[in-house]
């Protein structure tokens, strides 16, 4: 491994053809918002943030004291049948900027010991790997994309095993210019 930080790790791998990360969408938590119950027909409670630190799965940063939240029932992507699993995820209670650098791994994230687990074309689990920090998920993400089967990782907490965020083989669309003179 190299010494740079995960700030300046972007993903050109596997194959040269770049990796996304990715948070719940935005129009999915707007939807959720809007409807006032999770996927799960929860009702939505408010939370004031008191000791920060857990993760918002919106914009792949944990939370900070002051801050308020939803804790919702979430379906990660990529999965089917039996390892379709449901569970608790943090997003801010309103709508906020969400992950704006989709072409790097999540620097407010980085240092958290995390389990890759990629998962087949077919939804199912093909592998698992427990990691230390970001540089070191990396790696792991890089290899686990590199299988011509695996179409998708998640990484998700040690402890509880929560949906952290997903990360695809692919390039970020790049965004038109602005026309300044209109």
């Amino acid at each position: 491994m190299t010494n740079q930080t995960c700030e300046q790790i972007t993903a050109g791998t596997p194959a040269e053809g770049g990796l996304v990360f990715e948070p719940i969408p935005p129009a999915e938590l707007q939807q959720i918002r809007t409807a006032g119950l999770d996927e799960a027909g929860n009702g939505l409670t408010e939370q004031v943030v008191t000791a920060g630190g857990s993760p918002l799965r919106c914009c792949l940063r944990e939370s900070v004291p002051g801050e308020r939240v939803l804790l919702i029932a979430y379906t990660p992507p990529g999965t089917r049948g039996a390892y379709a699993e449901r569970g608790p995820v943090f997003i801010h209670a309103g709508p906020c900027p969400g992950y704006l650098t989709p072409d790097r791994y999540p620097p407010a994230l980085s240092h958290r010991q995390q389990v890759v687990r990629a998962y087949d074309t077919d939804g199912r689990i093909a592998d698992g790997v427990l990691v230390n920090d970001g540089e070191h998920a990396m790696a792991v993400i890089g290899e686990l994309l590199g299988w011509a089967d695996v179409a998708l990782v998640h990484l998700r907490n040690v402890g509880y095993g929560c949906y952290n965020f997903a990360v695809r083989r692919g390039k970020i669309p790049s965004r038109p210019p602005q026309n300044a003179g209109s």
